[in-house]
């Protein structure tokens, strides 16, 4: 295949961008705007005038009941002209105002041009300049939950604002009486009218739209925000889309869906890490409730740490990112967890052939506080006691984990969460030997409202992430021990300054622990017990971010991050040759500063509508990490060792712009088309013949260069109905050019992926059944394969020359799931889901090894490993 060059690559995505800006301005040349009509009106009440347009074009209008019931009188005389022009003229001494909204023709009274005797007062704010702030909190009826991403829109002004990801919003409006509503995934509408003439509270409960909730919903930010927004490379996931999408053991999962999107790849069959933008696996900041976690896979990868039935949000960053995220080089994954039903006690759980799940919350006082505690177990090992053969009977597989939270209402203004998270893994055999690994978290957060304008969110975070490696026999024992700890201090806060002003500003300290390893070993098992230095480091970081509504079609974000890794002691950092040979060292007291690394993160980003339906949006993010995986496999592994920044390693930095076609097409389908190109530095690979598990500095083994990703994503996604899905596809490639690897040349990253292709559809065929497919398509990893072999004293030895010059087959595969609806009332709910992993049986490689041939050893094999085919599943899920 020709490469791909960078020149070529962007001249192809000026010419589509192009193209799809040409086609949105002929798609909105046919709005009903457009259409041509004669008609000739005098002296009729605008209702009526409007009703009569209406039976002559076709064209709906939309209005409120002032406009129904106005005494506002239209005259006009009009042959074959467009329905834009005769509005234009038959408003054009009138106080009125038109535009389009969902297709139709929204019609509402101009505050400029209103006469009191016309329209009244409640239609008009106030001529005066006063203004005044409307503010709140937006959470469910029926669970007393926050909702993040409500929208609060003013009815006949562009206008409008979000809530936060802890349910609060604030909004500044000139005096005057408005129509509000507010909205938000599954919820009925919120419709009130407030006549603002003070700093007013107002909090907002939604209640569920059970036509909503019947169907499938796949996007949960409104199309008005999403083409507004200046935030590029956002996708947020629902809950209820995971529990749909057919899975590997029917158990549903984050990361695999999202895995599913365009510019997110797959790490390998059935393995829980991603690929972002050319990003390798560890280049993911992975927060839950605020807290990273630095391993989110269970039994290998093939499933996620988040136990879907606790979390209430997923937010993917993969460009842009706001600037109180940092720590990440190539996306932010946001998980928050439920906060607890403050109204009921229920339970939900589910029991599927390889896992069970309990949910149970409900109020410690009603409307005031709520506890959570969800937990989650696989039993395979149960299955395997049913042996005989006692080196099956006493093997141990599963893992188990375990989400609590707590909130407290403490007041109007103050709100108290306690958030946790437990997990681990087990995979041994016979208690002889095996590998465990878990992660540990802790949060404390506290909300508190200064003012209508000014809101804080303090916390306090506990990280911890060990796993343990133990081979022993009767004669011999090997134990290895590694750990990351973090303990986390954060404030941030937002001011709404005003209308056209929202600033974000804050603070971040975490100190980190790092046990590289330890190693424990006795009789002949060729490893000498030591315990490698521990590592010290206290990153901190402050930021500031503005949103400004420049003008109603203009809307930027720009900000600065500007952090500091400083690495302490105890310990000692050496010097090294080009060779990797130490040649050097020093010797540092606990406490003391070793070395500390300043950087300046900038942040910018621009959203400009071109028309009612689309708009452009740009973006420039730098980013930089301080911790790095050192992992020999494609993708993160237990066994996979985290270092801090030191002397030698320097922290990685990224430079990534973006450019990006965003369009609402009716109410029901949006596409978008972005584009990037990433610049990496100080990237990391090996030497060859590396070990990480040597008792040199790590430092000895890894060489450092740099790298680049760029390429463009597709998704065309229908949101709502009984049919609803999504197309994506990505194009891009990943290099890297390291000093000592392929001659210092360009070389493919190992996860480079060309083509990426996923088709995700969920149909409702009836209010017990709904079912759904995926299919997804993608280029093989790149790899390493041996050029050719030599034989020594009867062995054979394979020799390599170019570094991942060489291409798995490429991977295909069809999932289907279906879902039956067994009973639903107001006090209970149960169902069957049913899923087919892989259902035409592809041979997709895990991995591809090679070997002398049996019968003629001058001759290589290549073998095939296939982890996955036909993997049937159905498991009962409940709620009560």
């Amino acid at each position: 295949m020709k490469k791909l060059e960078p020149v070529g690559f962007l001249t192809f995505i000026a010419v589509v961008l192009l193209f799809l800006i040409v086609l949105q301005s002929r798609a909105h040349a046919q709005s009903p705007l457009d259409k041509k009509l004669s008609i000739s009106l005098k002296n009729e009440q605008l209702k009526k005038a409007l009703d009569k347009i209406t039976s002559i074009s076709g064209a709906k209008f939309t209005f409120n009941e002032q406009i129904a019931s106005s005494s506002i009188k239209i005259s006009i005389t009009a042959w074959d002209k467009s329905l834009k022009e005769i509005l234009t003229l038959a408003f054009a001494d009138k106080p009125l105002q038109f535009s389009i909204l969902d297709k139709e023709v929204f019609i509402r009274l101009d505050p400029e041009k209103t006469k009191k005797d016309e329209a009244g007062p409640a239609a008009n704010p106030a001529q005066s300049k006063e203004k005044y702030t409307l503010s709140g909190t937006v959470k469910s009826q029926s669970t007393g939950e926050t909702l993040i991403a409500a929208t609060i829109r003013i009815v006949g002004a562009n206008l409008a604002t979000a809530s936060n990801e802890y349910g609060f919003y604030s909004i500044t409006l000139i005096k005057g009486s408005y129509d509000l509503e507010i909205s938000a995934v599954g919820s009925k509408t919120y419709r009130v009218r407030i006549d603002l003439k003070e700093n007013t509270n107002l909090n907002a409960t939604l209640t569920d739209d059970q036509n909503l909730l019947e169907t499938v919903t796949i996007n949960s930010t409104s199309a008005q925000r999403n083409i507004g927004n200046p935030q590029m490379g956002m996708e947020r996931l629902s809950i209820s889309e995971t529990k749909l999408v057919p899975v590997l053991m029917g158990e549903p999962d984050l990361i695999k869906t999202l895995q599913l999107l365009p510019g997110v790849k797959t790490a390998g069959e059935g393995n829980g890490g991603m690929f972002v933008r050319g990003g390798t696996a560890d280049q993911n900041m992975i927060l839950l409730d605020e807290a990273p976690v630095y391993n989110a896979s269970h039994l290998l990868g093939f499933f996620s740490t988040f136990n879907s039935d606790a979390i209430k949000n997923v937010t993917l960053y993969k460009s842009g990112m706001p600037a109180q995220y940092g720590g990440g080089l190539s996306s932010v994954l946001d998980v928050k967890m439920n906060d607890g039903n403050n109204q009921k006690l229920g339970v939900s759980g589910g029991i599927g052939l390889i896992a069970a799940r309990l949910n149970v919350e409900g109020p410690i006082q009603k409307d005031k506080s709520s506890f959570l505690i969800s937990a989650r177990r696989t039993y395979a090992d149960m299955f395997l006691k049913l042996s005989s053969d006692t080196s099956i009977n006493n093997t141990q597989l599963y893992f188990y984990d375990v989400n609590a939270k707590a909130n407290y209402i403490l007041g109007d203004k103050d709100r108290l969460f306690l958030s946790g998270y437990f997990g681990k893994d087990v995979l041994a055999s016979d208690n002889l030997s095996g590998i465990n690994w878990g992660n540990a978290t802790a949060t404390m957060r506290w909300n508190h409202v200064f003012n209508n304008k000014l809101f804080s969110n303090t916390s306090v975070i506990f990280s911890n992430y060990n796993y343990k490696v133990q081979a022993n026999t009767d004669e011999n024992s090997l134990t290895l021990f590694s750990q990351i700890r973090d303990w986390n201090v954060k404030e941030d806060i937002q001011w709404y300054a005003n209308e056209q002003n929202t600033i974000s500003f804050g603070l971040n300290s975490i100190f980190h622990t790092i046990k590289p390893g330890e190693v424990q070993a006795t009789g002949n098992s060729g490893f000498i017990s030591q315990n490698l230095q521990n590592r010290y480091s206290l990153e901190n970081a402050v930021y500031v971010s503005n949103t400004w509504k420049a003008s109603s079609a203009l809307t930027l974000t720009y900000g600065l991050r500007v952090s500091a890794f400083t690495i302490l002691g105890p310990g000692d950092y050496y010097s090294i040759n080009q060779a990797g040979d130490v040649i050097g060292s020093t010797a540092y007291k606990r406490g003391e500063l070793v070395k500390t690394y300043v950087n300046l993160e900038p942040r910018l980003a621009a959203a400009l509508q071109v028309g009612e339906w689309a708009s452009v949006k740009a973006s420039y993010v730098r980013n930089v990490q301080n911790l790095h995986l050192i992992s020999n496999s494609n993708a993160a592994s237990p066994t996979d060792r985290w270092v801090a920044s030191t002397n030698i390693i320097k922290p990685e930095l990224s430079d990534q712009v973006s450019l990006g076609y965003y369009r609402n097409i009716g109410s029901a389908y949006e596409l978008t088309v972005e584009t990037y190109y990433k610049t990496l530095k100080n990237q990391i690979d090996y030497r060859n013949g590396a070990d990480i598990f040597t008792n040199r500095p790590i430092e000895t083994q890894l060489l450092f260069g740099k790298g680049r990703a760029y390429g463009m994503e597709l998704l065309l996604k229908k949101k709502a109905g009984r049919l609803s899905g999504w197309l994506g596809y990505t194009l891009s490639k990943t290099e890297r050019k390291i000093d000592g690897i392929n001659n210092n040349q360009w070389y493919n990253a190992r996860q480079d992926k060309t083509h990426d292709v996923s088709v995700v559809s969920v149909y409702k065929l009836s209010q017990k059944w709904s079912v759904s497919a995926n299919w997804v398509y993608s280029t093989g990893n790149a790899v390493t394969f041996p050029n050719g072999k030599y034989r020594l004293l009867g062995q054979s030895y394979f020799y390599f020359s170019e570094r991942n010059a060489d291409r798995m087959p490429a991977y295909h595969r069809l999932d289907l799931g279906a879902t039956r609806m067994l009973k639903q009332n107001k006090k209970f709910s149960s169902e069957l889901s049913f899923s087919l992993y892989n259902a035409y049986g592809r041979k997709n490689p895990f991995r591809i090894t090679f070997q002398d041939s049996e019968s003629d050893p001058n001759r290589t094999e290549a073998i095939r490993t296939t982890l996955f085919r036909f993997i049937p599943s159905v498991s009962y899920n409940f709620k009560f």
